[in-house]
């Protein structure tokens, strides 16, 4: 017993003790990269299959107290979210991720095992968007920060934001208002298990990959976007880069699941939804006329003109996330 108790009292517990490169090891350990990955961790960079002969490429950050509170959000669910909202940023542009480059910063007395979670987290979304990790670096930070770089095979062509028409409908893919809704709940204080489901899709966003990478060749999709600020703003970046207004239609948004949490704290769920970021759904204009795909629902639909209305008209609540605006 005396011997064991020396083998647990010598065990690294912080990155510190732990060290960068064993780290690393850490974190790469038992990893089986995806087919896409012809090189993955252990050179000095990776090599990825191009099959289109280029790339789709995104990256965002997460930054702790800014994007996260550990509080709040459990390491596996941090791990993932980073992933998520990389990968919904690749299938919104209706290509197909293929892999993932990760870099971690965290203070030397950073548990060993919070890293763990982050890790399996990564791994788990990443392999649910089909496609793993490819590498990666360590750096000693202030505060815990995950930064990924996604990228994607394109196909033939990739689906931009400025191929909106005239009278196309607006369909999305995916919940919307939810991720806000449970925020909302963690920052009241609310009761957790009474609104788990929103509380959840806050911490790990539920992006609807197949949505969109299932789609059949006749699909008639001529925009796309992921819902990452906002769904008034997110369709305003297509409205703006097609030359088209965009007119949300409320009675087809309506998320029932969202009615007690708002009604419990005094609420607008019709906000939530319209203006809430971080769902990751997609959203998308198909040509006039065209059958949905299955999973998709319709929402609006295209007109002549600039912006996005709602019924018709201009909406004077909040659009949705802007990282430096007022209040920010």
């Amino acid at each position: 017993m005396e011997k064991e108790s020396e083998i647990t009292d010598s065990t690294p517990r912080t990155v510190r003790e732990l060290g960068e490169f064993a780290l690393i090891a850490r974190m790469n350990a038992g990893r089986t990269p995806g087919r896409a990955v012809l090189l993955g961790p252990g050179d000095d960079a990776a090599v990825l299959a191009a099959p289109a002969g280029r790339y789709v490429v995104s990256t965002d950050m997460l930054i702790q107290d800014r994007h996260f509170r550990l509080e709040w959000s459990a390491p596996r669910d941090i791990g993932a979210k980073a992933i998520a909202q990389n990968a919904a940023d690749v299938v919104a542009m209706g290509a197909t991720p293929t892999g993932f480059v990760v870099s971690l910063g965290c203070p030397g007395e950073t548990p060993v095992d919070l890293v763990d979670g982050l890790v399996e987290g990564m791994w788990t979304e990443a392999q649910r968007a089909g496609a793993s990790i490819a590498g990666g670096d360590v750096v000693r930070s202030p505060l815990l920060v995950l930064s990924v770089t996604a990228f994607g095979d394109p196909g033939a062509h990739p689906v931009l934001r400025s191929g909106a028409g005239v009278d196309d409908t607006v369909a999305v893919a995916g919940r919307l208002g939810w991720s806000a809704a449970g925020l909302a709940v963690l920052a009241a204080g609310a009761d957790r298990e009474r609104f788990a489901d929103l509380v959840a899709a806050h911490r790990v966003p539920q992006p609807p990959y197949a949505s969109v990478l299932e789609l059949p060749a006749t699909a008639a999709i001529t925009a796309m976007t992921d819902v990452s600020d906002g769904l008034l703003a997110d369709l305003g970046h297509i409205a703006e880069s097609s030359g088209v207004a965009i007119d949300i239609d409320t009675g087809t948004v309506s998320e029932p699941a969202l009615r007690s949490a708002a009604d419990a704290l005094g609420a607008d769920p019709l906000t939530w939804v319209l203006a809430g970021g971080e769902d990751h759904a997609f959203a998308a204009t198909f040509r006039a006329g065209a059958p949905l795909p299955p999973g998709w629902r319709r929402i609006g639909r295209v007109r002549s003109g600039a912006g996005v209305l709602v019924d018709g008209c201009a909406w004077h609540g909040p659009l949705g996330w802007e990282s430096f605006g007022a209040g920010e």
